[in-house]
């Protein structure tokens, strides 16, 4: 069972439950990035990477559109060059690319907006979908994330689910009790991008990797022999 054995009052839940989440920009990540203003000639610099013309927008043609946050977490912006976005929430990036292209005097009272374009996560293991899944709204939690692949199979170990995360070019593990209530406390109960989940197998499951699967028939076939052997003896 998910979600037991938790020890605070429902006053306590209410004021700890972690609520709060903001994503941070990162290496590699793909930032879809529009400036608007009531001139809308005086932006059109800025947004050169839309697509003119078009009712339909595929996966494929938001990448190429995109602006990839380089190893150094800055972004080559129209007009304003490099603009450092890396570690930032994307609130954050918002008011410094505002501030860029007001101090560039070529807009007055620019109106920014950002949206990730390759917001993914990993989950791997024992559920029942494993891939990698793109995050439309920028925001999952750990039981979200698990409903999303289809849950666990019965055979995942709800109490040691691992999370692999990349901070600062290091990878970290972080360990996850399912079944416990604590989860909705962890700093880690929302999943930053390129997060992976992996799901261990239980003792039963993993048992059974070590298990011969061609010894049912091997027995079988070696019960068939003495049976026949049996047959003749006894005739």
């Amino acid at each position: 069972m998910y979600f037991q054995h938790s020890d605070k009052t429902s006053e306590e839940i209410d004021k700890e439950a972690n609520t709060e989440f903001n994503a941070l920009i990162m290496p590699n990540d793909n930032l879809f990035i529009t400036v608007s203003a009531v001139n809308p000639d005086a932006v059109e610099p800025f947004n050169s990477n839309l697509l003119r013309g078009s009712t339909s927008l595929s996966t494929t043609t938001l990448d190429v559109m995109g602006y990839l946050v380089d190893q150094k977490g800055n972004i080559n912006f129209p007009l304003i060059g490099e603009v450092h976005v890396g570690g930032l929430t994307k609130q954050e990036a918002i008011q410094t690319l505002q501030k860029a292209v007001a101090d560039s005097k070529f807009v007055e009272n620019p109106v920014v907006n950002i949206r990730f374009l390759n917001y993914k996560i990993n989950i791997l293991g024992e559920v029942n979908r494993p891939g990698v899944y793109t995050v439309t709204d920028e925001k999952i939690s750990i039981p979200q994330a698990i409903a999303l692949a289809g849950d666990l199979t019965i055979y995942g170990d709800r109490r040691t689910i691992q999370l692999r995360r990349i901070e600062q070019n290091v990878v970290k593990s972080y360990t996850i009790d399912l079944t416990s209530s604590d989860i909705f406390y962890s700093p880690y109960y929302y999943l930053q991008q390129n997060d992976i989940l992996y799901i261990a197998p239980n003792r039963t499951r993993a048992g059974s990797s070590t298990y011969n699967q061609n010894l049912p028939l091997l027995m079988s076939t070696i019960s068939v022999v003495f049976t026949i052997i049996a047959f003749f003896i006894r005739k």
